[in-house]
């Protein structure tokens, strides 16, 4: 079929809930590089048209070359962007200047905490204040629950686009629709959530299609501090319904180029031991066989944590390969971070932060003033290995992922 040109509508952005996107998530596919991703001025319903697809390729997958500055900077519009970069952050832009957001998020007071980690401490009081509170989650298997809040509830106008992969040769894998829309609550710029087609009412259990378009979201920003992550329940996912965590930080993050060592002799599995916490190390050195290996083994991974009602959390960078690293090391891949953790149900009001994807890597979005002036890296690194298994408990994890990756075929 013939692309055509994506044309829609918006609602208005003050407007209560609008018809539900369950069975209206069709894409409509087109050349991307002819697409808007801005809704239109006047405000007549823009579920009825279908949110434009961003449609790529393996070739739009950009492996090599991505780098930080020397001094690396405070803005986003600092550093270069790809087509994608551009697509998401202007449409983001509007939908912030139109008022789809709890809140409108200025630039972060951000600072770096001193010691040897390199902590990114950063001040979100509204956040804190103004989020949706989390639902009532009582075990890392819950199952989807309809009447609860989820993803076919959302205002159509809180769709950025549908994220589309064509198939460049036979032997492609059929992509999955993934619905890319705006976290009304942002942690950061360009804060989004990918959520593989919502009517399917998916729970909160990560699986590889989405995967794959977390790790290929990565690999088509030209930007190395665009990252993607995953909560399970009991891991601080607040929402029961399939989803990851993509945003911007225009900061260097420990995990980036952590040192590790390897758990399996041909090298799919390592630890990370540094600080702030160790955790369980993928890499890929970008699109085809490797790829799609390493989205196996992290699901494999996660499926035997999900099935022993262990939370866990996971994040997605641009990174070194695994072993011996340092400050300066290029940035040549995708690391992929898997942390066991204790499950925790709710939001702890008393804490400086809360223990999820990004404060797992190393990135602390503060809740109030206080606490940010007065944050030391100690007390970061107390908060965060709180969260963390038993050692006997991590030491059981450890041994069960080892075999995992031994029954794997050579």
């Amino acid at each position: 079929m013939d692309p055509v040109q994506a044309t829609g509508r918006p609602e208005s952005p003050g407007a209560s809930a609008l018809p539900s996107l369950q069975g209206s998530s069709m894409a409509i596919l087109c050349d991307s590089h002819a697409t808007s991703f801005l809704l239109p001025s006047d405000s007549e319903d823009w579920a009825e048209q279908g949110a434009p697809a961003f449609v790529y390729g393996q070739k739009e997958l950009i492996v090599g070359g991505i780098q930080w500055p020397s001094r690396a900077p405070n803005a986003l519009d600092s550093l270069p962007l790809s087509h994608f970069d551009t697509a998401l952050c202007s449409a983001w832009r509007q939908r912030m200047e139109l008022g789809f957001f709890r809140y409108r998020l200025g630039e972060l007071q951000t600072r770096v905490l001193p010691g040897a980690v390199g902590f990114v401490a950063q001040l979100n009081v509204e956040r804190g204040v103004q989020r949706r509170r989390p639902q009532n989650i009582e075990s890392v298997r819950q199952a989807f629950d309809p009447e609860q809040f989820n993803f076919n509830k959302i205002r159509p106008g809180e769709v950025l686009f549908h994220l589309y992969r064509k198939l460049d040769t036979h032997n492609d894998l059929p992509q999955e629709d993934i619905l890319v829309v705006i976290n009304v609550s942002p942690l950061e710029w360009g804060h989004v959530l990918l959520v593989p087609e919502p009517a399917r009412g998916l729970p909160q259990r990560l699986l590889p299609g989405v995967l794959r378009a977390g790790l290929e979201a990565v690999l088509l920003s030209l930007n190395p501090g665009f990252r993607v992550g995953f909560n399970s329940l009991g891991g601080l996912a607040s929402v029961n319904h399939l989803h990851l965590h993509g945003y911007y930080l225009a900061h260097r993050l420990p995990v980036e180029v952590a040192p590790s060592q390897p758990l399996d002799p041909r090298g799919r599995l390592h630890l990370l031991q540094t600080l702030p916490a160790p955790g369980f190390l993928f890499y890929t050195s970008g699109p085809g066989p490797d790829l799609e290996a390493v989205i196996s083994r992290v699901c494999r991974a996660t499926d035997y944590l999900g099935d022993h009602e262990i939370a866990h959390n996971l994040f997605v960078t641009r990174g070194a390969p695994p072993g011996k690293t340092s400050p300066g090391s290029a940035l040549e891949g995708v690391r992929v971070i898997l942390w066991a953790r204790k499950s925790s149900f709710g939001i702890k009001e008393g804490e400086a932060f809360n223990i999820a994807l990004c404060e797992l890597a190393g990135h602390l979005p503060v809740k109030t003033a206080q606490d940010f002036s007065s944050l030391t890296e100690a007390a970061a690194v107390a908060l965060i290995q709180d969260c963390l298994l038993p050692p006997s408990q991590a030491a059981v994890v450890q041994g069960a992922l080892m075999a995992l990756m031994a029954q794997e075929e050579p």
